[in-house]
């Protein structure tokens, strides 16, 4: 690629941890981060909830105008600042962008507010006045902006559950471009607070129960039953590798390849081939070959034909690979949504220095379907190296994503 980008710090809260270090030693000893709430009109389901301050950064009455998932990007985008060791004070503003994925955003205000006005014999006196401002799409990105006193661009990028992975993508295209100088880019979601995802899932026969709840994700597993339900969030700072060495910053990684595209084949059912195509696209962009990669992380959900599309084109891809490494993340938080693919690629980038691949969670029993070489699920795998890791992110409608990070 044009434009080398790098990684140069990172803010994140996930279900199992509100810094890097934390959440990666939980999936390196397999800390779940589920748990059991009630959901309205639908009673006690397992989701991955976040437990971070949501007024270390943010005051309380801006926290009361805006939006669970402004809270979760302002925590993370403040943290991923302060890791980045830039003085963020002296950057032109109007040089910085925010690019933040998401899956949806305004359901959960919206249903809120029904729910009130039927408290209320349907008094539309109730509605809120910050309704229209909590709901738009770039609410999210926006609100890290107002925080930050960032005039640059920023927006949201609609792209269900590969919205983490697209954000990344569009941080990077916007530096390669001349956009901005500095990009704060990730995903977002705040999913658990709405019944509807809850009650869509079930309606789809594919929300995950277990009646102990930190075993309810169990992708790959073949008593796997579903998603679980999870918030979070992931935000990167990305610079041009010259800017980042120009002030001797700490570099996570290069982001050497990425990629997306569509299945055009259904709804919600995945197309193996296609994601098979998104790789390889990926891989080309990047100038490797697949055997070059040492882990892959997968999308991995726990549902049934999602797991086994993605297993066969991860085993026609990998498995002549002796070298390439598999593991998924899914089964310690659940699926954080817009936010998964930036949590899922950050929780690996540390074996980029310790050489070890964290465990898939809860894969008991490998399903037969599934017959992936080097999967790795019982305990932490440690490596003679670890020089490039694909993340891949896929979501309804078909959309595909795969980023690839090397070692810098």
């Amino acid at each position: 690629m044009q434009n080398r980008i790098v990684i140069t710090g990172i803010g994140l809260t996930a279900p199992n941890g509100n810094n890097l270090s934390d959440f990666r030693q939980n999936l390196l000893n397999k800390v779940s981060g589920i748990k059991n709430q009630e959901v309205r009109y639908m009673g006690t389901h397992p989701a991955g909830l976040c437990d971070f301050d949501e007024f270390k950064y943010q005051k309380k009455k801006t926290r009361k105008r805006g939006t669970r998932a402004g809270s979760i990007a302002i925590y993370c985008a403040n943290e991923a600042i302060a890791d980045s060791g830039i003085d963020f004070d002296s950057l032109d503003k109007n040089m910085v962008g925010t690019y933040l994925g998401i899956t949806e955003h305004g359901n959960v205000e919206t249903e809120e507010e029904i729910f009130q006005l039927h408290q209320n014999n349907l008094d539309t006196a109730f509605w809120s006045h910050h309704h229209n401002p909590r709901t738009v799409s770039n609410s999210p990105a926006g609100e890290v902006n107002l925080n930050l006193n960032i005039t640059g661009p920023h927006y949201t990028i609609g792209s269900a559950c590969a919205g983490g992975n697209m954000g990344v993508i569009q941080g990077v295209q916007q530096l390669m471009l001349g956009e901005v100088d500095f990009a704060l880019c990730g995903g977002i979601s705040e999913s658990p607070a709405t019944f509807g995802i809850y009650a869509a899932f079930a309606a789809q026969g594919a929300l995950g129960s277990h009646e102990d709840p930190t075993k309810a994700s169990r992708p790959m597993d073949s008593d796997r039953n579903g998603i679980v339900i999870s918030e979070g969030g992931c935000v990167y700072t990305l610079e041009r590798l010259e800017d980042a060495l120009k002030r001797n910053a700490k570099i996570y990684g290069e982001i050497i390849g990425y990629a997306t595209n569509t299945d055009a084949t259904d709804f919600v059912l995945p197309n193996t081939q296609r994601q098979m195509e998104c790789v390889s696209k990926a891989v080309k962009r990047a100038g490797i070959e697949l055997g070059d990669i040492d882990i892959v992380n997968m999308h991995a959900t726990g549902t049934k034909a999602g797991d086994i599309n993605e297993a066969i084109s991860i085993a026609e891809l990998f498995n002549a690979c002796e070298n390439t490494h598999i593991n998924f993340t899914k089964g310690h938080i659940g699926h954080c949504m817009g936010a998964a693919g930036a949590l899922e690629l950050a929780g690996n980038l540390p074996s980029f220095d310790d050489h070890l691949v964290h465990p898939g969670m809860n894969c008991d029993n490998l399903d037969p379907e599934c017959p992936i070489k080097n999967l790795v699920t019982e305990n932490a795998k440690e490596l003679d190296k670890v020089d490039i890791i694909l993340n891949n992110s896929f979501g309804m409608l078909g959309i595909n994503s795969s980023v690839l990070v090397r070692k810098y």
